[in-house]
């Protein structure tokens, strides 16, 4: 049932892109200025064809969309995933100790007696 859900969301995705990119803008550049026709539709109507398997499209993107994400958290065994992780434990802190100073050759000491 995942994998026929998913391949109908994978072709309502590419379908939708495909319809998207053949419509055409009806406005120009004056719509982003704020001059656009006064109806709600535009000068064209409604809707035509592309417009309306468009939202149709939209709507089985949307319905796939959540279909396929309730499909997968109830998937059985979904319970055993997080025991699965191995729990991450800190490491001891190691002791460092400070460094003797009287083993450690001063520069007096290193040079050779004349």
């Amino acid at each position: 049932m995942q994998s026929l859900v998913l391949t109908l969301h994978i072709l309502a995705c590419l379908i939708l892109i495909v319809l998207v990119l053949l419509q055409s803008g009806k406005e120009g550049m004056g719509v982003i200025f704020g001059g656009g026709s006064s109806t709600v539709f535009g000068s064209s109507g409604a809707g035509s064809l592309l417009t309306k398997l468009t939202g149709f499209l939209a709507a089985i993107f949307l319905i796939t969309s959540l279909l396929y994400n309730v499909l997968i958290s109830s998937t059985p065994g979904d319970e055993t995933i997080m025991t699965d992780i191995p729990a991450v434990t800190q490491p001891a802190p190691v002791e460092q100790k400070a460094p003797v100073t009287d083993d450690i050759p001063t520069a007096k000491e290193s040079e050779p007696a004349k």
